[in-house]
């Protein structure tokens, strides 16, 4: 019974079946509009015809010719279009008729006409010379469409055609319809079981892979095949997250055996490693459990346009750029931790880096509504590493943005520089609720964040404090926090540039 049920939520058994149901949907409707619409064409076909027939025998009479002669042709007509045509003077002196039965049926009708019986409603067109409409012959219960019209030698023209062959046409193209449905439902059943099997064999093969990733198992990789599909380019974009992921933690592993040999020297290197193992283990299980969601969402055939695929598709390779950031970051940070980075120390213009870290926050910047003030103009040198400065400014500048709020109709940052003799502090401040003093020395740990709802899409990886820390205590520079009265304030120390202290710093080295 357990397997009946999952052969039903398969994804090739439903697509078989959505594929009959638009099948017949389809049929019936054909049915239907061909039940509606074949009839009022065929009126609308056959009135054109003989209002063209009435101009043509009006032509015939009002241009008389030795080339051909009239009575064939009207018996032509009348053969080529099932016609009954009949002619005949004021007199009622018979011109011309193609049944000898029509003068008969054409009295009758008149007389109905005259006592009014045929609905008005039944005139299809009229004009001055001529009335085109649907009439019943009483002597053969026979549905007719009937023009009444007169020729230029004001003889009267008279043109019959019967409607019966429009309902056996209806009925023989519904059931040939009918006919064809049955055989494409046929048809598509075996299509539609190529079809699902050459649709869901990679969808299960990637299902496969991402099973295998989340047991940190990257030896399977996705066939990439010609075509250019958003599951073909799924897997090739897997294939690079398996790859990057495999040479990331074997990095990992590779750090992870050196810092084996510096535990028996460091007792506290013990406590670090696990804490670092944790942290990784606490932070990929999330983004590896989004991934195998997403990828059993697209087995599953959840949503069958191809928006979502492409979203479900964007959504694996963007958490597994999270994935390969998170663990980027946490290398670094380790080898900050243990003194195993060496800092390319340099004259820059702090002034510059910190308008650059603004300008490409820009975009944020207008979405929260803030305003920053930041009126340093003349450029102020330091000496360091620019490339960690850059991280600690723009750090202290995206948590401003994060926790910007209004206070006073006001929703700033600010940031101001303090100068002296051979330090430089960099003040970031933002309006905003104070940070609780027991956490005023906790936000400098690992992963730890002051909001515990830790939204992925705007929380961060709680990294960010934990580098600073890192960066200054290697410096042997200050760092800190403080609660102001409308707002909280960061601020850490750089070394300004002495030009004589330095120049003796690189002639040593040389």
């Amino acid at each position: 019974m357990q397997k009946l049920r999952e052969k039903l939520r398969s994804v090739r058994v439903r697509l078989f079946f959505t594929l009959c149901i638009v099948i017949l949907f389809l049929v019936l409707c054909l049915v239907t509009i061909n039940s509606l619409v074949l009839e009022n064409f065929y009126m609308y076909s056959k009135t054109k015809t003989i209002k063209e027939v009435y101009h043509k025998i009006n032509q015939y009479y009002t241009k008389p010719s030795l080339e051909y002669n009239l009575e064939n042709e009207l018996k032509k007509i009348a053969f080529k279009n099932n016609f009954d045509i009949l002619i005949k003077t004021d007199t009622n002196l018979i011109i011309f008729s193609t049944d000898k039965d029509f003068l008969e049926s054409l009295t009758n009708i008149t007389n109905m006409l005259e006592m009014q019986i045929i609905n008005k409603a039944n005139v299809i067109y009229q004009d001055s010379d001529m009335q085109i409409r649907k009439v019943t012959d009483s002597t053969n219960n026979l549905n007719y469409i009937l023009l009444t019209a007169s020729l230029v030698n004001d003889y009267s023209l008279y043109i019959r055609i019967p409607v019966a062959p429009i309902e056996e046409s209806v009925k023989i193209s519904n059931e040939a319809l009918i006919l064809i449905g049955i055989l494409t439902i046929i048809i598509s059943s075996f299509a539609a079981s190529f079809i699902s099997r050459k649709f869901t064999e990679p969808i299960l093969q990637l299902n496969e892979i991402t099973s295998q990733m989340a047991k940190l198992d990257f030896s399977k990789k996705y066939r990439i095949s010609d075509s250019d599909d958003e599951i073909n380019k799924l897997g090739k974009n897997i294939n690079t997250m398996s790859d990057k992921l495999e040479t990331t933690i074997r990095q990992l592993r590779e750090n992870n055996k050196e810092l084996e040999k510096d535990i028996e020297e460091k007792s506290k290197i013990d406590e670090m490693r696990k804490q670092f193992i944790s942290d990784v283990s606490h932070e990929l299980k999330t983004p590896i459990a989004l991934i195998q969601g997403y990828a059993e969402g697209l087995v599953e055939n959840v949503n069958t346009d191809e928006e979502s695929k492409k979203f479900y598709a964007e959504v694996i390779l963007d958490e597994s750029n999270k994935m390969d950031k998170l663990v980027k970051q946490l290398l670094e940070l380790m080898k900050l931790e243990y003194g195993k980075r060496e800092f390319n120390d340099k004259k820059f213009d702090l002034v510059e880096l910190i308008s650059e870290v603004i300008r490409k926050c820009n975009v944020m910047i207008e979405e929260n509504k803030i305003e920053v003030i930041f009126e340093q103009s003349e450029p102020i040198y330091v000496y360091a590493d620019d490339f960690y400065i850059d991280q600690i400014v723009t750090n202290y500048f995206t948590n401003s943005i994060k926790h910007a709020e209004e206070i006073n109709t006001k929703k700033q940052i600010k940031i101001t520089i303090q100068k002296n003799e051979e330090k430089i502090r960099v003040f970031i401040f933002n309006t905003g609720t104070p940070i609780e003093e027991e956490n005023l020395s906790r936000i400098w740990g690992r992963f730890y964040k002051v909001d515990t709802s830790r939204n992925r899409q705007n929380g961060g990886s709680g990294i960010g404090l934990a580098l600073v820390k890192a960066i200054q205590t290697n410096y042997q520079n200050g760092y800190g926090v403080e609660n102001k009265e409308d707002g909280v304030e960061f601020y850490f120390d750089i070394n300004s540039y002495q030009e004589e202290k330095n120049t003796t710093k690189e002639e040593l080295n040389s």
